[in-house]
C-alpha cells in the first residue's frame, strides 16, 4: 500500500487556461470593473475559491483579501497560514477559507490576527496534477498586513451525519469533476470541498484507523455507520466508501501536546477543530489546533482456538519485508502471534518473505536465512519445530522492494503434516496437476503456477505444495497479488476512480482459477486451499474470476459482516487477505484474527487468519 515520507511535500502549482464563471458573476455584481485589471481588488475569499474544485481565478493575482488568521503551519516545506473571512456569503458551495503558502518559511502572523493578502491565486495537485487527485486553492509569492491581533475566531462547522450526503461524490463516468458546479447538500465529496480551508470539528469521535508512524489517525463523523464488530468502519463495496472517515492530524506542537496514540475502537472526546485541509496521503485533513482527550477502550489482540487432533488448521500471514536485517523484536512479535494467537498452525502461507540480505541489490536470492530466523522465533516461543520450503524467484522478477525479492513460502509443522517433495520445482518452470495412484498429485512440489505468464510480471508467483494429513493429500497454494499501486483513490478528482492494478489481478485470478481446474480435473474430490494476500476485496472482480466455476468458495463471505475485514487503510476495515476451499473441503471453521491493524503498535499491516478442517 502507499508509502509516505514525514513531511508534505513542496507544493507545485497549477494554473488553468481560464477564468470560470465566477469572474463574470462578479463583474456582473460590480466587484470588479471591465475590462478585469491584472490586479484584482475588493474580492473576498468565497470569490476566489468558487463554486467549483478549481478557482476562476486560479493564475492571477490579487489585493487586499481580508480575513483573521485561524492557523499556521510552521514546520516542514509546506508551511504557511490558513485564513478565514468573517463575513461569510450565503453560497453553501464556496468555501470562506483558504491556505496561505510560504514554503520553508515561517509567516509572521499568529492566530486571531485580522490581516489583509495579496497573492498569487493557485491550484496544488497533492502528489502532482497527474497523481490524480483533488487539488487545493492557495495563495502563493503573498504578501500580507496585520490590521489588528486577538480577534475571536469563526466558529468550527460541526461535521456530524446530517452535515455528510449518503452520496459520496459525483459520477462523471471516469472524468475528472474539477469543473462540475459543487452540490454539498447531495455529495460528500462536495461537502468536504466546499468547506475546504475553513475551521470544522467533530464531537467524541471514534477512532476508525489508528495512529500511525506520522502522527496521525482516522475518526468517523458518522459514528454507526457501517460498524465492525470492534469499532472499525466496514468498507463493504465500491458503492460506500463510507463519507463520514476524515484524516486528523495537528498544527500543535508535540512538546506541548504530545499527538495520541489510539487504536482502533478508542474515540478522541469532546471537540477535535481546526481548517480542513487535503493532502495526498489520506484527502481531506483536519489539521487539528484542538484536540479532543483520548478515551481508551480497552481493545484486546484477539486469539483463535487450538485445532483439535482431527483438524488441519492451514494459516496465511503477510510477514511484511521479513530479512535477517529486520529487528529481532519483529521476528520474537511475528513468531509470538504464530505460536499464542493462531495456535500453531499446522501450515502457514507467508507473503513478503525477503532474501538473505534484505534490499542489498546485488543479486542474492536465497531466503534460507529469512525462514531459518523465523523458526528459530517460533521455537523460542514455544511452538514446534517448524520445516520451510520456497522457490527462490529470478532476481529483480517479483516486485516489492527493490533488492528484496520478496516470495511467498510454506512452513509446516512435521509432528503433524508431512510434505511430499517433488523435484523439479523452480522458478521458471510451470507446475501441472496430474493424475498419480486414482488421485490428483503435483509434477512438482512445491511448485510456482504457470510462472512464464504475463500475468505474473514484476509480480509474486503462486507457490503450490502438497501436503498430507491423516493420509488424506491437500494441495495448498500460496498468493500474493499485485498491489493496487497506480490506482485512483476514493477521494480522486476523477469519479468513479479508475482501478487500473485489477487488470492484472483478474489475470493473476484466472491463473489460479485454471490451475485448480486442473487438479479437479485430475481428482474432483481434491482437497485445494488457496491462501495468501490476494490485495482485493471479497466483492471485486478479482475474487469473482478466482472463484468463477464455483471450483473456490472465499471464505470471507460466510463470516459474519462485520468480521469481514484483516487490513485498515484510510479508516477503512476492508479485505485484502483471503482462504478458499474446493468443494470437498466441507465444515470448516475459518478465524481472521485481529493483531495488527487495529492496532498503532504493530507486527505486520495485515491480519493473519487461519482455516481448520476435519477431512
Amino acid at each position: 500500500m502507499p508509502t509516505r515520507p514525514s513531511d508534505p511535500r513542496p507544493r507545485s502549482l497549477r494554473r488553468p487556461a481560464a477564468l470560470g464563471s465566477l469572474v463574470a458573476g462578479a463583474l456582473a455584481a460590480g466587484l470588479l470593473a471591465a475590462p478585469q485589471p491584472a490586479n484584482a481588488e475588493g474580492l473576498r475569499i468565497h470569490d476566489i475559491q468558487g463554486t467549483t474544485r478549481v478557482s476562476p481565478l486560479a493564475g492571477r493575482q490579487v489585493s487586499g483579501v481580508p480575513g483573521v488568521v485561524t492557523a499556521v503551519r510552521a514546520f516542514g516545506s509546506a508551511r504557511g497560514f490558513w485564513l478565514q473571512d468573517t463575513h461569510p456569503d450565503r453560497n453553501d458551495a464556496t468555501s470562506e477559507g483558504i491556505f496561505v503558502f510560504t514554503g520553508s518559511t515561517t509567516p509572521a502572523v499568529a492566530v486571531g490576527d485580522a490581516v489583509t493578502v495579496s497573492g498569487t491565486v493557485a491550484e496544488y495537485y497533492p502528489g502532482g496534477e497527474k497523481a490524480g487527485l483533488q487539488s487545493v486553492t492557495q495563495l502563493t509569492r503573498a504578501t500580507w498586513t496585520v490590521r489588528s491581533s486577538g480577534n475571536a475566531l469563526p466558529a468550527p462547522v460541526k461535521l456530524r451525519p446530517s452535515q455528510i450526503p449518503d452520496r459520496y461524490a459525483p459520477d462523471a463516468h471516469g472524468g475528472s469533476i474539477e469543473k462540475l458546479p459543487l452540490r454539498p447538500g447531495s455529495y460528500a465529496l462536495d461537502r468536504y470541498e466546499s468547506l475546504e480551508g475553513m475551521r470544522v470539528s467533530v464531537q467524541d469521535a471514534p477512532v476508525v484507523g489508528a495512529t500511525s508512524e506520522h502522527k496521525d489517525l482516522w475518526v468517523t463523523a458518522e459514528p454507526r455507520h457501517n460498524r465492525t464488530a470492534r469499532g472499525g468502519t466496514l468498507y463493504g463495496s465500491y458503492r460506500d466508501p463510507n463519507a463520514g472517515r476524515v484524516k486528523v492530524a495537528s498544527l500543535i506542537p508535540f512538546a506541548q501536546r504530545p499527538f495520541p496514540v489510539a487504536n482502533v475502537g478508542d474515540e478522541l472526546t469532546g471537540t477535535t477543530a481546526g481548517p480542513l485541509d487535503y493532502d495526498n496521503f489520506g484527502g481531506y485533513t483536519l489539521q487539528a489546533t484542538e484536540l479532543g482527550k483520548l478515551a481508551g477502550h480497552g481493545l484486546k489482540r484477539e486469539t483463535t482456538r487450538k485445532q483439535r487432533g482431527d483438524e488441519l488448521s492451514v494459516a496465511t500471514y503477510n510477514v511484511e519485508n521479513l530479512s535477517p536485517r529486520t529487528p529481532q523484536a519483529k521476528f520474537d512479535r511475528l513468531a509470538a502471534a504464530l505460536v499464542t494467537n493462531l495456535a500453531s498452525p499446522d501450515i502457514v502461507a507467508l507473503e513478503e518473505v525477503q532474501d538473505d540480505n534484505g534490499t542489498t541489490d546485488d543479486g542474492t536470492v536465497d531466503a534460507g536465512q529469512t525462514l531459518k530466523k523465523l523458526k528459530d522465533a517460533i521455537k523460542a516461543a514455544g511452538g514446534p519445530a517448524y520445516e520451510a520450503r520456497q522457490i527462490n524467484p529470478v532476481n529483480g522478477q517479483d516486485g516489492g522492494q527493490p533488492g528484496g525479492n520478496i516470495r511467498t513460502a510454506f512452513l509446516f509443522n512435521p509432528a503433524r503434516v508431512s510434505f511430499t517433495d517433488t523435484p523439479g520445482g523452480d522458478s521458471t518452470t510451470a507446475v501441472r496437476a496430474v493424475r498419480a495412484g486414482g488421485k490428483a498429485a503435483l509434477t512438482a512440489s512445491p511448485g510456482r503456477i504457470d510462472p512464464g505468464n504475463a500475468a505474473w510480471a514484476n509480480s509474486r508467483k503462486p507457490l503450490v505444495g502438497q501436503f498430507t494429513f491423516r493420509g488424506e493429500r491437500v494441495f495448498v497454494v500460496a498468493n500474493h497479488f499485485n498491489s493496487k499501486g497506480g490506482d485512483q483513490g476514493l477521494d480522486s478528482r476523477f469519479q468513479p476512480p479508475a482501478r487500473s492494478s485489477e487488470v492484472q489481478r483478474n489475470q493473476q485470478a484466472k491463473a489460479v482459477n485454471a490451475f485448480v481446474k486442473q487438479l479437479l480435473a485430475a481428482d474432483r474430490q481434491a482437497n485445494v486451499i488457496v491462501a495468501g494476500d490476494l490485495n482485493d476485496y471479497q466483492f471485486s472482480s478479482a475474487l469473482k474470476t478466482l472463484t468463477a466455476g464455483k471450483v473456490l468458495t472465499d471464505q470471507v463471505g460466510r463470516l459474519p459482516r462485520g468480521e469481514r475485514y484483516g487490513y485498515v487503510y484510510q479508516g477503512n476495515s476492508q479485505v485484502l487477505d483471503h482462504i478458499l476451499t474446493s468443494s470437498h473441503v466441507r465444515r470448516v471453521d475459518y478465524d481472521i484474527v485481529h493483531v495488527n491493524a487495529e492496532f498503532a503498535d504493530q507486527a505486520s499491516d495485515h491480519d493473519p487468519q487461519v482455516l481448520r478442517w476435519k477431512p
